[in-house]
C-alpha cells in the first residue's frame, strides 16, 4: 500500500512552488542556450526492449501485448543514451533531450523513482568541449535563478569559478593515499589483491568476497567523492576503463577511459563520455556487466542489438548525462529533489 502523498496540499504547493517555479525558468534557458548553438531537441521513446546494460542499474519492467495477445518484454529506459545514439547513427550532429528516465530501487534527498535526464550529443567533437558545457551551464543556472553560490548538505560551490579538472588516479592518491594506476594492467584489467592491500592501511574495509570494482567505488564513496566540488565544482576525468563501460580508452593510456563526472557540493550531477563506437568491444563490456549483475542480484537484462548495429555506423562522438533536477535543486536551494519535481512519485508504506 501506499503512503500519504501530501504534496498535493495547498499549503504543502504553495512552499515548494517558488522552487518548481525556478525549474521552469532554468529549463527555458537551457532550452534557449541549445538552440543558440544549433542543437535539435529531439524526443526519445521510454519504452525500450533494454533499459541499459550496467550491473547496478534496476530498471521497471513491463510488457508489450500484440494484437492477438501474445506478451513481449519492454523496460521503462534508464537513460535515453541508446536511442539518442540511433539518432547519432541516423545522422543527426548534435542533439539534447530533456527525458523521464525511471530507476528502480532508488528513493532518497538525491534519488528518485522517475526523474528528468538532460543529455546532449556532440559528433565529430572531443568530451572536452563537454567540460566546456559544464562551466557555461553551471553558470547559467545561477545566473538564471539569481544566485551566486550553489549550498548542499552544509557545502557551498561557486558556480562562477571554472571547475577544478582532477583525474581519478590522482583523486585517489591526494584523498585516500592509493595509487590506482599500479591495481591496473596495462590492457586495463584490473589486479584485485593490489588494491586490496593498499586499501587496508588506510582503515577501508575489504570482504573477501568484494571484487575490484566493489572495492574501486568504496574508496570513490567513503574517500573521494566527500571531497569533490567543494569551494568550486570538480570535474572527475579518466576513470578506470573497467568502469567506463561505454566510454573509448583514452589514446594516452589504455588503462583509463574518456570518462569524467562534474560533481558540486559533493553532489554528482553528470556523468560524460568520449563514446565507444567499436560494436564488437560493447557487446563484450554488455557481457561482462550483464555478467556481474547476473552474480550480484540474480537477473540481467537483454542486449539491445538494434543499438550495436547502429554503433557500427555511429560517427565519433562525445555524450553526457546530467541530473537536472540535482542541478536544480542546487539552483534554487531545495533540500530534497521531491521539492523540485511537480508531482513526485508515491511513496510505498512500510
Amino acid at each position: 500500500m501506499t503512503s500519504a502523498s501530501p504534496w498535493w496540499q495547498p499549503h504543502i504547493h504553495a512552499d515548494r512552488r517558488p522552487f518548481l517555479m525556478g525549474r521552469n525558468r532554468l529549463m527555458a534557458a537551457f532550452r534557449l542556450w541549445f538552440a543558440e548553438r544549433d542543437f535539435v531537441e529531439v524526443e526519445t521513446a521510454a519504452l525500450q526492449v533494454s533499459p541499459g546494460n550496467e550491473a547496478h542499474l534496476h530498471a521497471f519492467a513491463t510488457q508489450a501485448l500484440t494484437i492477438d495477445g501474445r506478451a513481449f518484454p519492454f523496460y521503462l529506459h534508464t537513460s535515453p543514451e541508446f536511442a539518442a545514439k540511433k539518432l547519432l547513427a541516423a545522422g543527426e550532429t548534435r542533439l539534447c533531450t530533456f527525458a523521464h528516465v525511471w530507476r528502480n530501487r532508488e528513493r532518497g534527498p538525491l534519488h528518485h523513482p522517475e526523474f528528468t535526464m538532460l543529455e546532449w550529443y556532440r559528433a565529430g567533437e572531443t568530451y572536452d568541449q563537454l567540460m566546456t558545457d559544464c562551466a557555461d551551464l553551471l553558470k547559467l543556472s545561477a545566473r538564471t535563478t539569481g544566485i551566486d553560490r550553489f549550498r548542499f548538505a552544509g557545502h557551498e560551490c561557486d558556480p562562477f569559478t571554472e571547475p577544478e579538472r582532477l583525474t581519478v588516479a590522482d583523486a585517489f592518491a591526494r584523498h585516500a593515499g592509493i595509487d590506482l594506476l599500479a591495481t591496473i594492467r596495462a590492457d586495463g584489467t584490473t589486479d584485485r589483491e593490489a588494491l586490496a592491500e593498499q586499501m587496508r592501511p588506510h582503515g577501508l574495509s575489504v570482504s573477501a568476497d568484494d571484487t575490484w570494482a566493489d572495492l574501486f567505488s568504496k574508496v570513490i564513496v567513503g574517500k573521494v567523492e566527500p571531497h569533490l566540488g567543494i569551494g568550486r565544482a570538480t570535474i572527475l576525468y579518466e576513470y578506470p576503463t573497467a568502469e567506463a563501460a561505454l566510454a573509448r580508452r583514452s589514446p594516452k593510456d589504455a588503462r583509463v577511459a574518456e570518462r569524467f563526472e562534474l560533481y558540486a557540493c559533493g553532489v554528482e550531477l553528470a556523468n560524460a563520455f568520449g563514446e565507444l563506437t567499436d560494436a564488437a568491444e560493447q557487446r563484450r563490456r554488455f557481457e561482462m556487466e550483464m555478467a556481474e549483475k547476473a552474480r550480484i542480484y540474480g537477473e540481467r537484462y537483454p542486449i539491445d542489438e538494434d543499438f550495436l548495429a547502429a554503433l557500427a555506423i555511429m560517427p565519433e562522438a562525445s555524450g553526457i548525462a546530467l541530473g537536472f533536477d540535482r542541478l536544480a535543486m542546487l539552483a534554487t536551494g531545495a533540500r530534497r529533489i521531491e521539492d523540485i519535481i511537480w508531482t513526485p512519485v508515491a511513496e510505498f508504506a512500510p
